[in-house]
């Protein structure tokens, strides 16, 4: 059976600052569990390869799960040290993309054209594209061979500048996620802050925040089982 897969950022800084960020674990953790439970297997691939750094923040909203994976020799090798790099992933190998969030994937997620070239080939193939929370931007710029953005039209889901603000980021985040995504014609809904919510139209589905990344998977589950 074909696999899905999870895109993480290798970014560890906000820019312009040492803030340290990166990858939001529980996003990434708690996907991956509920896949793996049905018996989907994943890899997992960042912009340039190999080592994922984790943003410090949600390792304060871990529970019992997150981090009985994040131990888990497979995810510290795989997931962490070991990601793919782009160049490695064959699109055929899998029936849906997954975009992890934390504040780092805005800026290496959304100008990577070979990440955008992989999430193309997987959505043409009748393949699902998908994330949480900032894992969004990935999502912004894919472009089909008619150069319209593939969001176009679609309904659609991300952090919200509400959540930016309660988390303090508002004037280090590069652009706002409902802005960017209705600029390229994409319907956003959202729910109150920090509540589990994820949205699916046809082949797209993406959650809202942190708290949202099993119900992601849940619904991607749905559609192939």
């Amino acid at each position: 059976m074909k696999k899905v897969l999870i895109v993480e950022t290798n970014v560890t800084r906000y820019a312009g600052t040492y803030d340290a960020t990166g990858l939001w674990l529980g996003e990434s953790t708690e996907f991956a569990e509920e896949l793996q439970k049905v018996g989907i297997a994943v890899d997992y691939v960042s912009p340039k390869g190999g080592f994922v750094p984790l943003d410090p923040r949600s390792m304060k909203y871990v529970d019992e799960s997150i981090m009985e994976f994040y131990e888990t020799n497979d995810f510290k090798t795989r997931g962490l040290t070991e990601t793919l790099s782009p160049s490695e992933v064959d699109p055929d190998n899998y029936f849906a993309i997954y975009y992890a969030g934390g504040h780092g994937t805005m800026w290496d997620f959304p100008d990577d054209k070979q990440l955008q070239s992989i999430a193309l080939a997987i959505y043409q193939q009748n393949g699902y594209v998908t994330s949480v929370c900032h894992g969004i931007a990935g999502l912004l710029n894919i472009k089909d061979e008619s150069d319209n953005y593939l969001i176009d039209g679609r309904t659609i889901t991300g952090f919200t500048k509400a959540e930016e603000i309660l988390a303090g980021k508002k004037s280090v985040v590069p652009f706002f996620n409902k802005a960017e995504a209705e600029k390229r014609g994409a319907n956003f809904k959202q729910k109150r802050a920090y509540k589990d919510y994820a949205v699916q139209d046809g082949h797209f589905i993406t959650g809202q925040n942190p708290f949202s990344a099993r119900s992601v998977a849940k619904l991607l589950i749905k559609e192939v089982r």
